[in-house]
């Protein structure tokens, strides 16, 4: 397949096109070029909101669309006279108002959710961008994905008190539960639609089973070989201030993706890969100071 994947550069746009790449097709990304570019992929140097020419003359079997954040990223890729047959486009579980029903299902209410902002409104914006296009669209909606080129500050945050042998200040007594999924699964799951073309067109996206944050930070010590000490923090502590989720536990439900693609990698599989990953690419982790207010404020 001739390809088009947006970014390119950076965890999941990049892990997506190294998968398709590595499986023999034509990938193009499209992004500005200010960072090093995987092996063998094909660069169309932009700015996806000033496009001007670059795509006009331009055809592909499948646009992978993961850095639309905006109704505007949507229309303005779609205005820019590019041809294409389907249309995959990365959302958000963010979509789901914090007070719906849950497990989350595909055809639930969609609201703006408290625990995400604009966030998840700007992804409700530019899934209805799609509404009216006549090609084959999938949207896929991503509880929190993990995994090798993980740039933001999660599972690394963990790795990071483990190696510096830290206590570990959790929530609570670490009951909260969170609903993973490993970005190869990811990248499994796009293919599995591009070759089976399933009716539905929107599609949930996490493992079947949640976990707890307690399980979890376990699982990162365990990858390392260290053991973990807890504090366990009150809940009057606002807790996006030391840890990397928000105080909010929600599920989707994923029987769609289930029919369609059941297995999926053992999460302490996928934090050891997560956690080689790590080790040798410190410089790219985009690190928030929870470290810092650790010491600051709670020592």
């Amino acid at each position: 397949m001739k390809i088009l994947v947006t970014g390119g550069t950076v965890f999941v746009s990049k892990c997506i096109a190294e998968y398709f790449v590595n499986k023999n097709n034509e990938v193009y990304v499209l992004n500005r070029g200010t960072r090093t570019q995987i092996k063998g992929v094909y660069l169309i140097k932009a700015d996806r909101n000033n496009l001007k020419n670059k795509l006009s003359n331009m055809e592909f079997d499948v646009i992978i669309d993961v850095t639309s954040y905006r109704k505007k990223d949507i229309m303005d890729l779609l205005q820019s006279g590019v041809k294409f047959s389907e249309y995959i486009f990365i959302s958000s579980g963010a979509v789901y108002p914090e007070y719906g029903f849950q497990p989350f299902a595909e055809v639930g209410e969609l609201a703006k959710n408290i625990y995400w902002g604009d966030y998840g409104r700007n992804k409700i914006e530019a899934e209805k961008a799609l509404n009216n296009i006549k090609q084959k669209i999938y949207i896929l909606r991503p509880s929190y994905l993990y995994g090798p080129n993980n740039n933001i500050y999660r599972e690394s945050f963990v790795f990071d008190c483990a190696v510096n042998d830290r206590k570990f200040y959790i929530p609570g007594n670490g009951e909260m539960r969170l609903q993973f999924y490993y970005i190869g699964d990811l990248c499994r799951f796009i293919e599995v639609l591009l070759e089976r073309k399933p009716q539905q067109r929107i599609f949930n996206v996490g493992n079947e089973e949640t976990i707890s944050i307690k399980e979890w930070v376990d699982m990162c010590y365990q990858v390392i070989g260290k053991p973990v000490e807890y504090v366990h923090v009150p809940p009057n502590i606002p807790q996006i201030n030391y840890f990397p989720f928000p105080k909010f536990e929600y599920k989707l439900d994923v029987s769609r993706l289930n029919f369609w693609m059941k297995e999926s990698i053992d999460i302490l599989e996928g934090l050891r890969k997560s956690y080689e990953w790590y080790r040798v690419n410190l410089s790219e982790i985009k690190k928030k100071g929870y470290i810092e207010y650790i010491d600051r404020e709670m020592l």
